[in-house]
């Protein structure tokens, strides 16, 4: 009896991966690509942040139930840390196609159809809920930096508009997320693919 190695390869396996690949090599555009791998290497980087939000819940567990002495700036940290993580992870989840979707429609759909869905939904929703985001976040983020906002605990962090920092930052990269999402679909609808 043979092992799987010498077992004799199906003869339209070969013809399904090079079939594959075409089919990914299509979808291939230089600027949403650019733009994907970009969000991705900044995504890569915020990963960091976990395992500092990680070292901030040990730290205060650790003051708090071994030492009897919580400190808050540290809890204030934690939600800072978290706050980052999940609000750049738009992004990083919106390139890589991980994000939530109802897709009982959707995945019955042809490829020429699901782009026109995708076309009109990120016209019509999208990029104008991003964009409201974005732009009321900005004064929201000067507000903050122009009064020195701080924590209202005594001991809280300091710098509000740091955290609030991140609102336009990372909207502004799922903004660039969904253009890119946006200019592949309409690359591949008018070529055909």
């Amino acid at each position: 009896m043979g092992t799987p190695t010498d077992l004799p390869p199906h003869p339209h396996v070969a013809e399904k991966v090079d079939e594959l690949k075409i089919h990914e090599d299509e979808k291939h555009v230089p600027f949403p690509d650019f733009l994907d791998n970009l969000i991705r290497h900044i995504g890569h980087a915020v990963c960091g942040v976990n395992a500092l939000l990680i070292a901030a819940i040990i730290g205060n567990v650790a003051l708090r139930y071994g030492f009897s002495n919580g400190q808050v700036w540290l809890e204030e940290l934690q939600w800072h840390f978290y706050a980052i993580g999940v609000m750049m992870g738009l992004s990083y989840a919106q390139v890589n196609d991980s994000h939530i979707r109802v897709d009982i429609l959707h995945a019955r759909f042809s490829d020429r159809t699901k782009r026109i869905v995708e076309i009109i939904g990120i016209l019509l929703f999208v990029l104008p809920f991003i964009w409201v985001i974005f732009y009321h976040s900005l004064d929201f983020v000067y507000d903050s930096y122009r009064t020195s906002e701080r924590s209202d605990a005594p001991l809280g962090l300091p710098y509000r508009w740091l955290i609030k920092g991140f609102i336009p930052l990372s909207f502004g990269l799922l903004g660039l997320g969904v253009l890119s999402r946006l200019i592949r679909d309409v690359y591949l609808l008018v070529k055909g693919r």
